[in-house]
């Protein structure tokens, strides 16, 4: 048992080591939303209780890990969005989409095109800009 254990530990390991090569950065997210990205050049990380101990070319950090919200990889020391930006108005008109792209027309505000809608999900155009809307 402890054989297969250590077995999928280095596969995980590998995975993320394999994971690293390919992002210039590791970014780390803590509590209140602050991120701190760290080159992935030489990057070691060790737990040392309950400190996250972060080696790299440019030094040593330290993170608690009750402080740690999140982690993540990036090209460019950026995290990703957490949510989807509104970028329509919803008091303005818009026409809809189905997800496979048929027109299924203009509506005068986000409100009717919800109300008048079957349940599924959908396309919202507006001045150039698309979002999904889900009709449940």
């Amino acid at each position: 048992m402890r054989k297969i254990i250590s077995i999928v530990c280095f596969v995980v390991l590998s995975l993320c080591v394999a994971q690293a090569t390919e992002f210039r950065y590791l970014v780390f997210t803590n509590a209140s939303g602050t991120n701190t990205a760290l080159l992935v050049t030489n990057l070691t990380m060790t737990v040392n209780g309950s400190q996250l101990d972060i080696t790299n070319a440019d030094g040593t950090m330290h993170f608690a890990l009750t402080d740690l919200a999140a982690m993540q990889f990036s090209e460019d020391g950026q995290t990703l969005p957490e949510g989807i930006e509104n970028v329509l108005n919803a008091d303005k008109p818009m026409q809809v989409f189905s997800i496979g792209g048929t027109f299924l027309g203009t509506f005068d505000n986000l409100l009717q095109a919800a109300t008048q809608l079957p349940q599924g999900m959908y396309v919202m155009v507006q001045n150039g800009k698309s979002q999904k809307l889900t009709v449940r």
